[in-house]
């Protein structure tokens, strides 16, 4: 999840994955190699820009396998942007990797990755406004995050909308809609769970604001 860890792990966000015999070989695959860590964080947008694209394009697909196959690549690349999250940080941790400029490339691809998947996921159930909602309240939650990091105190991870939790979501409903034709539906299930994200963002953004100044306010004397 990062490329440097100046802070210690506290700040690093706990994942069971991380863990992983297959996650294990993978970084020790990508070791030997000349990819750094933050070549795999630009390869995450990548994934983010393809997955925001089908989105956006299986919203407007008026043929139904044609839209199918656009949902399953969302899905696929939003699972693919996840794995580089991932791998970026064991590369550079785990691997010994690590670069000075690191910090800069764990935070800003994550950031454009969720415009560029809630933008597309937006665009593609008709209601742009709502997805650019749900892009700030995302953006949001990763500000609160930092801004405790920058007062002294460890990463808050929480949810309920937490990145993992969000392209789990975004996933889930991506393949659910593949079945929408057999009840003729189109983009409902893409459209709440938009409303789903925008929303528990915006639940986490006031969650993690109110353990800030908790936080702050424990280490008064």
């Amino acid at each position: 999840m990062t490329n440097a860890n100046p802070t210690g792990p506290d700040n690093r966000r706990p994942l069971a994955s991380r863990q992983t015999g297959w996650a294990a070989a993978l970084t020790h695959m990508l070791a030997k190699t000349s990819i750094t860590p933050n070549q795999i964080s630009v390869a995450s947008m990548v994934a983010a820009a393809a997955a925001g694209a089908a989105l956006w394009s299986a919203g407007l697909a008026d043929d139904a396998f044609q839209r199918a196959i656009l949902l399953v690549a969302a899905a696929l690349f939003c699972q693919l942007r996840l794995l580089c999250n991932l791998l970026d940080g064991m590369v550079a941790i785990e691997a010994g990797k690590s670069a000075s400029d690191g910090a800069f490339w764990n935070e800003m691809p994550d950031r454009v990755s969720d415009l560029l998947i809630l933008a597309g996921l937006g665009y593609g159930v008709g209601q742009p406004a709502l997805g650019w909602a749900a892009v700030a309240l995302a953006i949001f939650t990763a500000y609160v995050r930092e801004l405790g990091r920058a007062c002294g105190l460890s990463a808050d991870f929480s949810g309920p909308m937490a990145k993992p939790h969000r392209m789990a979501l975004v996933t889930a409903a991506a393949l659910a809609s593949v079945l929408e034709p057999l009840w003729n539906g189109h983009n409902e299930l893409l459209l709440a769970a938009l409303w789903l994200v925008a929303v528990g963002a915006g639940v986490t953004v006031v969650r993690r604001a109110a353990r800030l100044v908790r936080g702050l306010r424990a280490r008064q004397p």
